[in-house]
């Protein structure tokens, strides 16, 4: 029924003296992007309050109405405690990492703009849960922004709720008459090493024995750790559980089987009656606890160190633990920590003994051994063990759950626990919780993002290398190969040096004076803009950035304006102009399509309506040759035109390195063929003549006159 519920509703009903509360939950709709690394995945949070019964997530993904938009898959991961740990691309993960994969639905966006899915969870795990939704593999291709219209795909996730206000709250060692008609829940206490629930006569409202289920825990994904035990007849069902989770409420629910078709509890078949008895039990370890030393290394890193920790063997019981807080981090805001334990082995009496260790969430493992799991009543703990012959482990934890992490250490004999009375360790243990495994390596980059107040980290990768640390060279550049394309895309700019030739030979030294502007900037932007060990930048990678974009503009302004033939005076004045409206311009959308559109059709207008003009003045075509048409402005116009082309339609992240380098070839090979020809009155540089000392005949433009000098 929630689906029918009004989304800003808040009310109560009551069911057979229960009181159930629905609640609902929004967040507003997020553009989805083809997914290409963390960023492209849109993340949303929800918190499950307590006494949640019943969850209910509504999933609506749509798309836009253009000619441009086809039908799509959006892939939506769920995971509770921490965001999913997902990978669409199906790359490798670092070594020594847990991976567990998040759950996952699909939606499929065919024919219909809007699709709508529904996805519930009966008893979840009160907390915080994670969404993450994201589009297809992106196709690599670069898009000049503005030039084409992409389709816009959207997602939004609502929640809906349904708790129990009143949900009975069961005392240990104390026994308590209850009915199947609601759940109930125990407290679980701080050390805690083990509880006994117990189902004691169970019967019907005929008297009869009654058929159950009893389900300990709430469900958590992608994994659940649920407990479940059948009852039927008129007998006692126990179940004995270790670990628990402490100073948390621990949810029960009995579900009838009177039926064929079993029902969750709040909608028997049959009037039943039970009583539930619970009791904590406090066993008897030696429990060597010391304090933690936390260092914090930047806003979002923390280091833990134990130094040198005496690790003896007194009993079978004897056990060390440590306790590191790792929920402290999500009201910082870092979610996407790493926990890195190393325990390096310093010493060890007895060679055939062995430290073995359990890193778990929520509480400890109190009961370790060799043929011991490391796991908890419900959640799976990571293992590790150090000995003579292995001195070092350790784990990765991606995206850990945020909570009371602990680590078990326990020193184990392989040859009886009565020969290793006097056995003893010495280990050293350091725990990271880091925004990026390693820093990303050599070939990555940690970013960080900001959604909904939450702070995401991951790894943006280079050079071909992929994967959350940077750690997969699957399709990883070679030494050569990142030499090769630094090379080209850094000599491809020495093209601009017959453009630079042929103006300063024409007299034109400002335009001269903007292509090599163009040329030094372009080559050690892209110098720096390397991915892998072939980089060299000479200044910020920003302040490198902006001036080639810039002297690229500009290049392709005064190109055009030299073509026009205009008076110097207007021409200088729209140069100095022009250049400022194209810094601002840049300043304001560095990869707008109109920073580079906008210039070159005024440019474009002013140089069509000069030609026009010395057309009609001299009754003649203009230019007046046909060898200029055919030798220079039909080559230059063509190489233009290509070099538009595989700017715009070509390039993507595979050849970006041939393709760029051939845009530098053909827009610097244009603006050679382009420049119009000196002026006549003007001859040619005369290097001898300039520096000789004789009398020489100037002329005044403006009067006409001729003087001696």
């Amino acid at each position: 029924f929630l689906a029918f519920l009004h989304p800003s509703s808040c009310f109560a009903l009551s069911l057979s003296d229960s009181l159930y509360v629905s609640e609902y939950f929004s967040q507003s709709a997020q553009k989805l992007s083809f997914y290409s690394w963390y960023g492209n995945a849109k993340v949303f949070h929800f918190h499950v309050p307590e006494d949640t019964v019943l969850l209910r997530w509504l999933l609506q993904a749509s798309r836009g109405k253009e000619p441009e938009c086809t039908s799509m898959e959006v892939t939506v991961h769920f995971r509770y405690g921490a965001p999913p740990v997902i990978n669409p691309l199906g790359t490798q993960f670092p070594a020594n990492a847990t991976v567990h994969p998040s759950y996952n639905i699909s939606i499929t966006l065919s024919s219909a703009v809007q699709n709508t899915t529904f996805v519930n969870v009966t008893s979840p795990a009160a907390g915080d849960w994670f969404i993450a939704a994201h589009l297809p593999e992106a196709a690599g291709r670069i898009e000049v922004k503005g030039f084409s219209t992409p389709c816009t795909y959207m997602f939004q996730a609502d929640m809906f709720v349904l708790r129990l206000a009143d949900m009975p709250v069961l005392e240990p060692g104390a026994a308590m008459p209850q009915t199947i008609i609601s759940p109930a829940k125990v407290f679980v206490p701080k050390y805690t090493a083990r509880m006994w629930f117990e189902l004691r006569s169970c019967v019907t409202s005929e008297q009869k024995a009654c058929s159950v289920r009893v389900v300990l825990g709430s469900i958590t994904l992608p994994q659940s750790f649920q407990k479940i035990i059948t009852c039927t007849g008129n007998v006692n069902c126990s179940l004995g559980l270790d670990s628990l989770p402490w100073e948390k409420w621990l949810q029960i629910m009995v579900e009838s089987l009177g039926t064929a078709n079993a029902r969750t509890a709040g909608s028997p078949t049959q009037s039943t009656g039970m009583a539930l008895r619970n009791t904590s039990e406090q066993r008897s370890f030696c429990l060597q606890n010391q304090p933690v030393v936390r260092e914090d290394l930047d806003v979002v890193s923390v280091r833990y160190r134990l130094l040198n920790v005496n690790i003896t063997c007194c009993s079978r019981r004897t056990q060390a633990v440590w306790e590191i807080n790792c929920a402290g981090g999500r009201h910082r805001g870092a979610l996407t920590w790493h926990i890195l334990f190393f325990l390096a082995q310093t010493s060890l009496s007895q060679a055939n003994a062995t430290v073995v260790a359990c890193l778990s969430a929520a509480s400890p493992v109190l009961s370790l051994n060799t043929t011991q799991k490391c796991s908890t009543a419900f959640f799976q703990g990571y293992p590790l063990s150090v000995s003579t012959s292995s001195a070092e482990a350790m784990v990765i934890v991606l995206y850990p759950q945020t909570d009371d992490w602990f680590l078990s250490l326990q020193l184990i004999c392989t040859k009886g626990q009565g020969e290793c009375n006097t056995a003893e360790a010495k280990v050293t243990i350091i725990a990271y919780l880091t925004p990026c495994f390693n820093d990303c390596g050599p070939y990555g980059q940690c970013s960080l993002l900001r959604r909904h107040g939450y702070l995401y980290a991951g790894c943006s990768c280079k050079a071909g290398w992929s994967g959350w640390s940077c750690t997969d060279d699957t399709k990883a550049q070679s030494v050569g190969a990142q030499n090769l394309a630094t090379l080209l895309l850094t000599l491809s700019n020495l093209m601009f040096l017959p453009a630079i030739a042929v103006a300063v030979y024409r007299y034109y030294l400002v335009e001269a004076s903007v292509y090599t502007y163009t040329m030094f900037f372009s080559t050690f932007y892209h110098a720096c803009d390397q991915p892998g060990v072939a980089v060299m930048c000479i200044m910020d990678y920003d302040t490198l950035q902006y001036c080639d974009f810039l002297g690229s503009v500009v290049s392709i302004w005064v190109t055009i304006l030299c073509m026009s033939r205009v008076k110097k005076i207007l021409k200088y004045v729209l140069f100095v102009l022009g250049t400022l409206l194209i810094a601002m311009s840049l300043q304001l959308d560095r990869r707008g399509v109109w920073n580079m559109m906008g210039p070159c059709l005024f440019a474009l207008v002013i140089m069509i309506a000069a030609w026009v003009y010395q057309g009609v003045k001299r009754r003649h075509c203009y230019p007046s040759s046909w060898k200029r048409w055919v030798f220079y402005l039909l080559p230059g116009i063509t190489l233009a035109f290509i070099a538009i082309s595989v700017y715009a339609f070509m390039e993507t992240n595979e050849n970006y390195y041939y393709t760029h380098s051939i845009w530098h070839v053909l827009v610097a090979g244009s603006v050679a063929f382009l420049l119009p020809p000196r002026d006549k009155h003007k001859k040619p540089w005369a290097w001898s003549q300039k520096l000789t000392c004789r009398y020489q005949i100037c002329q005044n433009d403006r009067e006409e006159l001729y003087a001696v000098t």
